[in-house]
């Protein structure tokens, strides 16, 4: 599916963040409301019981089909936000040399230059900023960088994008600033926000970095495996809770084929929407 994503009506939120960023109050406070403990607080807030009322407008107001999901009573909205989808619904591409999209996402694919610079909603960044170690960044130059953005309304279970011997995970610790567009046009974000990423040393693809990185309100990046382990395609890895996210996947040169379509429409700003464990490249 090569579709460009349609827009959507401006809601409050995105009302909210635009006061938030542009206005003179907005700005004062936003060093305040990104701090690690107004995250912490948020979270706290949508695993309470009480969060359980949002969860219908959500669902309506989304168009969220929930006959995919685990059918149950939700404890907590954070609960409802990271449910199960049920077996068979996000079928795994089974071409062993297939490497598939770790999320329901809207996809971008960037060829990796001495002088890239990615555009991840408004921001521009380096993979040497994005990572914080040039020597891992030279690594994967001439290589892809795969882009999935998670929308509020996506699955927000992730799998491994390739199997292979994983490393233990690196966080990088930082502020957690919204992935909102209207954020992302006033101020950088992803140097900004947490990540945590691993090597997976794929036997299809060389190794294979895979990231993960956090959101306002997202007070968690759960992995189900931070340490050395077996990673298994398509196998899921974590989860991330309340908020918008986004999974990075990183190839070496020569390593894949990317599906052109996906170059095609990043050049072009269109985002690409796939599916948990679609296939987007090719060993």
């Amino acid at each position: 599916m090569t579709s460009q994503s349609s827009p959507q009506p401006q809601d409050a939120q995105d009302r909210f963040l635009k006061w938030l960023y542009t206005s003179t109050l907005g700005h004062m406070l936003v060093p305040v409301l990104t701090r690690p403990f107004i995250t912490h607080l948020g979270g706290a807030v949508m695993n309470s019981r009480l969060s359980k009322r949002a969860i219908p407008g959500f669902i309506r107001n989304n168009n969220i089909d929930m006959s995919q999901f685990e059918q149950r009573e939700f404890t907590s909205y954070n609960d409802f936000f990271t449910r199960k989808i049920l077996p068979g619904k996000r079928p795994i591409c089974p071409d062993e040399n297939a490497l598939v999209s770790p999320s329901d996402a809207l996809l971008s694919a960037y060829p990796i230059g001495e002088d890239s610079r990615f555009q991840v909603k408004g921001t521009e960044y380096t993979l040497t900023s994005l990572l914080r170690d040039e020597e891992i960044a030279q690594h994967f130059l001439g290589g892809t960088l795969l882009l999935f953005r998670l929308t509020v309304s996506d699955y927000h279970r992730y799998c491994y994008a390739a199997s292979g011997e994983k490393t233990a995970d690196v966080k990088l610790a930082g502020v957690y600033h919204t992935v909102n567009p209207l954020a992302a046009a006033v101020r950088p974000l992803y140097k900004e926000n947490t990540r945590i990423y691993s090597v997976i040393q794929s036997p299809q693809f060389g190794p294979v970095l895979q990231m993960e990185v956090g959101a306002l309100m997202v007070g968690k990046i759960v992995n189900n495996c931070p340490g050395p382990c077996q990673a298994v395609r398509g196998e899921e890895k974590g989860r991330f809770e309340f908020g918008g996210s986004t999974v990075i996947v990183v190839l070496e040169k020569g390593a894949a084929t990317v599906d052109p379509q996906y170059l095609e429409n990043t050049a072009a700003g269109i985002e690409t929407p796939v599916k948990y464990g679609q296939k987007v490249a090719v060993a």
